[in-house]
């Protein structure tokens, strides 16, 4: 029995290969592997044994050789494949044992030289790993550590890899392989918005206990090489595995906390903030959160921008909350909120930026929409006062209501006083609705909606939406404009004595 073992990560190599030895396989190994196994006072033998060649170019050139490579691809049942190696005096490898150079990570840090990415191009490693798998009927494709300990089992009990295990092999190898190759192309790719050919690489991160409903199979998935994934620098200290709605909430709550600075509590239930905060201290800012709509947040997602300490936390507690994301917990906080078993409790440290150039995608039958992501803040020096007299405390809430706004699910209105939400409406099929929805919403809280500020995601069609706003005592409004019936609607809010601004950018969320 033969192995062929060349690995960037040596984590483990040396008991493998150790227990290979014991069970009577002889090495085959070449570069940095070959000399780190034989440093270990392992028996080895140097691809350049095997071949009769140097290495080339820099190492660039070792294993890419017809007495490599005969001796992976080999199909043993077949008599013309066995007389063809014999006559060249080639043996067969039962086992190939290859891990990749770590392009993606080299490729994700910022500032890295060009030059340097490219070296990180495994080309050997790759041939030698598909060859391996393809000829799957007689030899193990190994690419992953974790991986040694089953062959190692069945080698010990059965004194070979099952067929299913090496199919099970080449299938992870094949997957790693590709998602090698996809992430390489999108490397070069990085300076064209849409390529022609996209290629995404996943890995997988947890599996889910079911999707959206019960029924469901789910899993999260990471974007090889970016910078963060929604769980980076996350720590669970307490409460359920996370699920993927929980998920699906979390990223929706962390895109509208980035919004704010100031201390911010964001309050999520399916998809839609229902409660916006900003205050002095965080605990004001989820008082004013929780308040906006305490029925909705029952069974909510929270994020707040500042730690959780002392009695927060049983405050915190005294709601239903699915989750509670948080920069940290001291221990009473803690303490309070573990009292709540299904909480599930995430401490984050968020010093690390975020990935530049994510695109959004969304499934469709038989293929996928991609488009920018709509991550930027609008600034108030592009917007323009269509109507009335703008003072710094309007702008203030007109900006809060906008920055909200962006990321209600379409067509979407919210209300907003002194640095809070009041009233959403979200996903409604029209526009007059929302505010219908916004406006009533807020009258069953018990809401005073006379002197609010509204934000609309997209531009007003009619009058008819403001000059519901305007009858419920709406001061000030914020739009992108850009309706052929933008006079009508200004001259509506201008005749209540009212103000609008035009911000030029609409913000859809289908």
């Amino acid at each position: 029995m033969r192995a062929l073992l060349s690995v960037y990560d040596k984590t483990g190599i040396e008991e493998f290969a150790r227990s290979l030895v014991d069970l009577g396989f002889e090495l085959v190994s070449s570069g940095g592997t070959a000399t780190f196994l034989e440093g270990q006072g392992l028996p080895v033998t140097t691809v350049e044994d095997v071949t009769q060649a140097p290495e080339m170019l820099g190492g660039r050139v070792k294993t890419l050789h017809p007495r490599i490579h005969a001796g992976i691809l080999a199909r043993l049942e077949r008599e013309d494949d066995r007389a063809a190696i014999a006559e060249q005096g080639i043996e067969p490898f039962t086992v190939v044992c290859v891990n990749l150079y770590p392009f993606t990570s080299v490729a994700g840090k910022p500032g890295v030289a060009p030059a340097d990415v490219i070296e990180m191009i495994d080309v050997g490693g790759p041939s030698m790993l598909r060859a391996a798998a393809k000829n799957h009927a007689h030899v193990a494709a190994i690419c992953d550590p974790a991986q040694y300990a089953t062959v190692l089992a069945e080698l010990r009990a059965e004194g070979a890899v099952s067929l299913t295990t090496r199919r099970a092999l080449a299938a992870q190898t094949f997957a790693q392989t590709a998602a090698y190759d996809a992430a390489i192309a999108a490397w070069f790719a990085k300076d064209e918005p849409f390529p022609e050919q996209l290629a995404l690489s996943l890995t997988k991160v947890a599996d889910l206990s079911y999707g959206e409903n019960p029924h469901q199979r789910a899993a999260f998935y990471r974007e090889d090489g970016a910078r963060r994934h929604l769980l980076s620098r996350v720590e669970q200290l307490g409460g359920k595995p996370l699920s993927y709605n929980n998920l699906s909430d979390l990223e929706g709550a962390r895109r509208i906390a980035r919004e704010f600075d100031e201390p911010v509590a964001v309050i999520v239930k399916h998809a839609n903030p229902c409660g916006v905060a900003i205050a002095d201290t965080i605990e004001e800012a989820y008082e004013r959160a929780l308040a906006a709509d305490p029925v909705s947040a029952f069974g909510c997602v929270m994020i707040l921008n500042r730690p959780v300490t002392g009695a927060f936390g049983a405050r915190i507690a005294e709601n239903f909350v699915e989750v509670l994301l948080a920069p940290g917990f001291d221990d009473e906080s803690l303490a309070a909120l573990r009292t709540k078993e299904a909480l599930r409790i995430l401490a984050i440290d968020e010093r690390r930026a975020e990935t530049p150039g994510e695109r959004d995608f969304k499934r469709v039958l038989g293929g996928v929409l991609v488009q920018d992501r709509d991550g930027t803040p609008d600034e108030r020096e592009t917007m323009s006062v269509a109507t009335g007299t703008v003072d710094e405390a309007t702008w203030t809430n007109l900006l809060f209501a906008w920055r909200v706004c962006k990321h209600v699910g379409s067509n979407a209105i919210v209300l907003a006083r002194d640095g809070a939400t009041v009233g959403i409406g979200a996903g409604q099929m029209s526009r007059v609705d929302a505010v219908r929805l916004a406006i009533d919403k807020a009258g069953e809280l018990g809401h005073e909606v006379a002197g609010t500020v509204l934000a609309s995601d997209a531009f007003f069609p009619f009058p008819d939406g403001p000059q519901l706003a305007l009858d419920a005592g709406v001061t000030a409004f914020v739009q992108p404009g850009g309706s052929v019936r933008d006079p009508l609607v200004t001259e509506a809010i201008a005749a209540a004595g009212a103000s609008m601004v035009f911000t030029g950018t609409r913000h859809f969320r289908h």
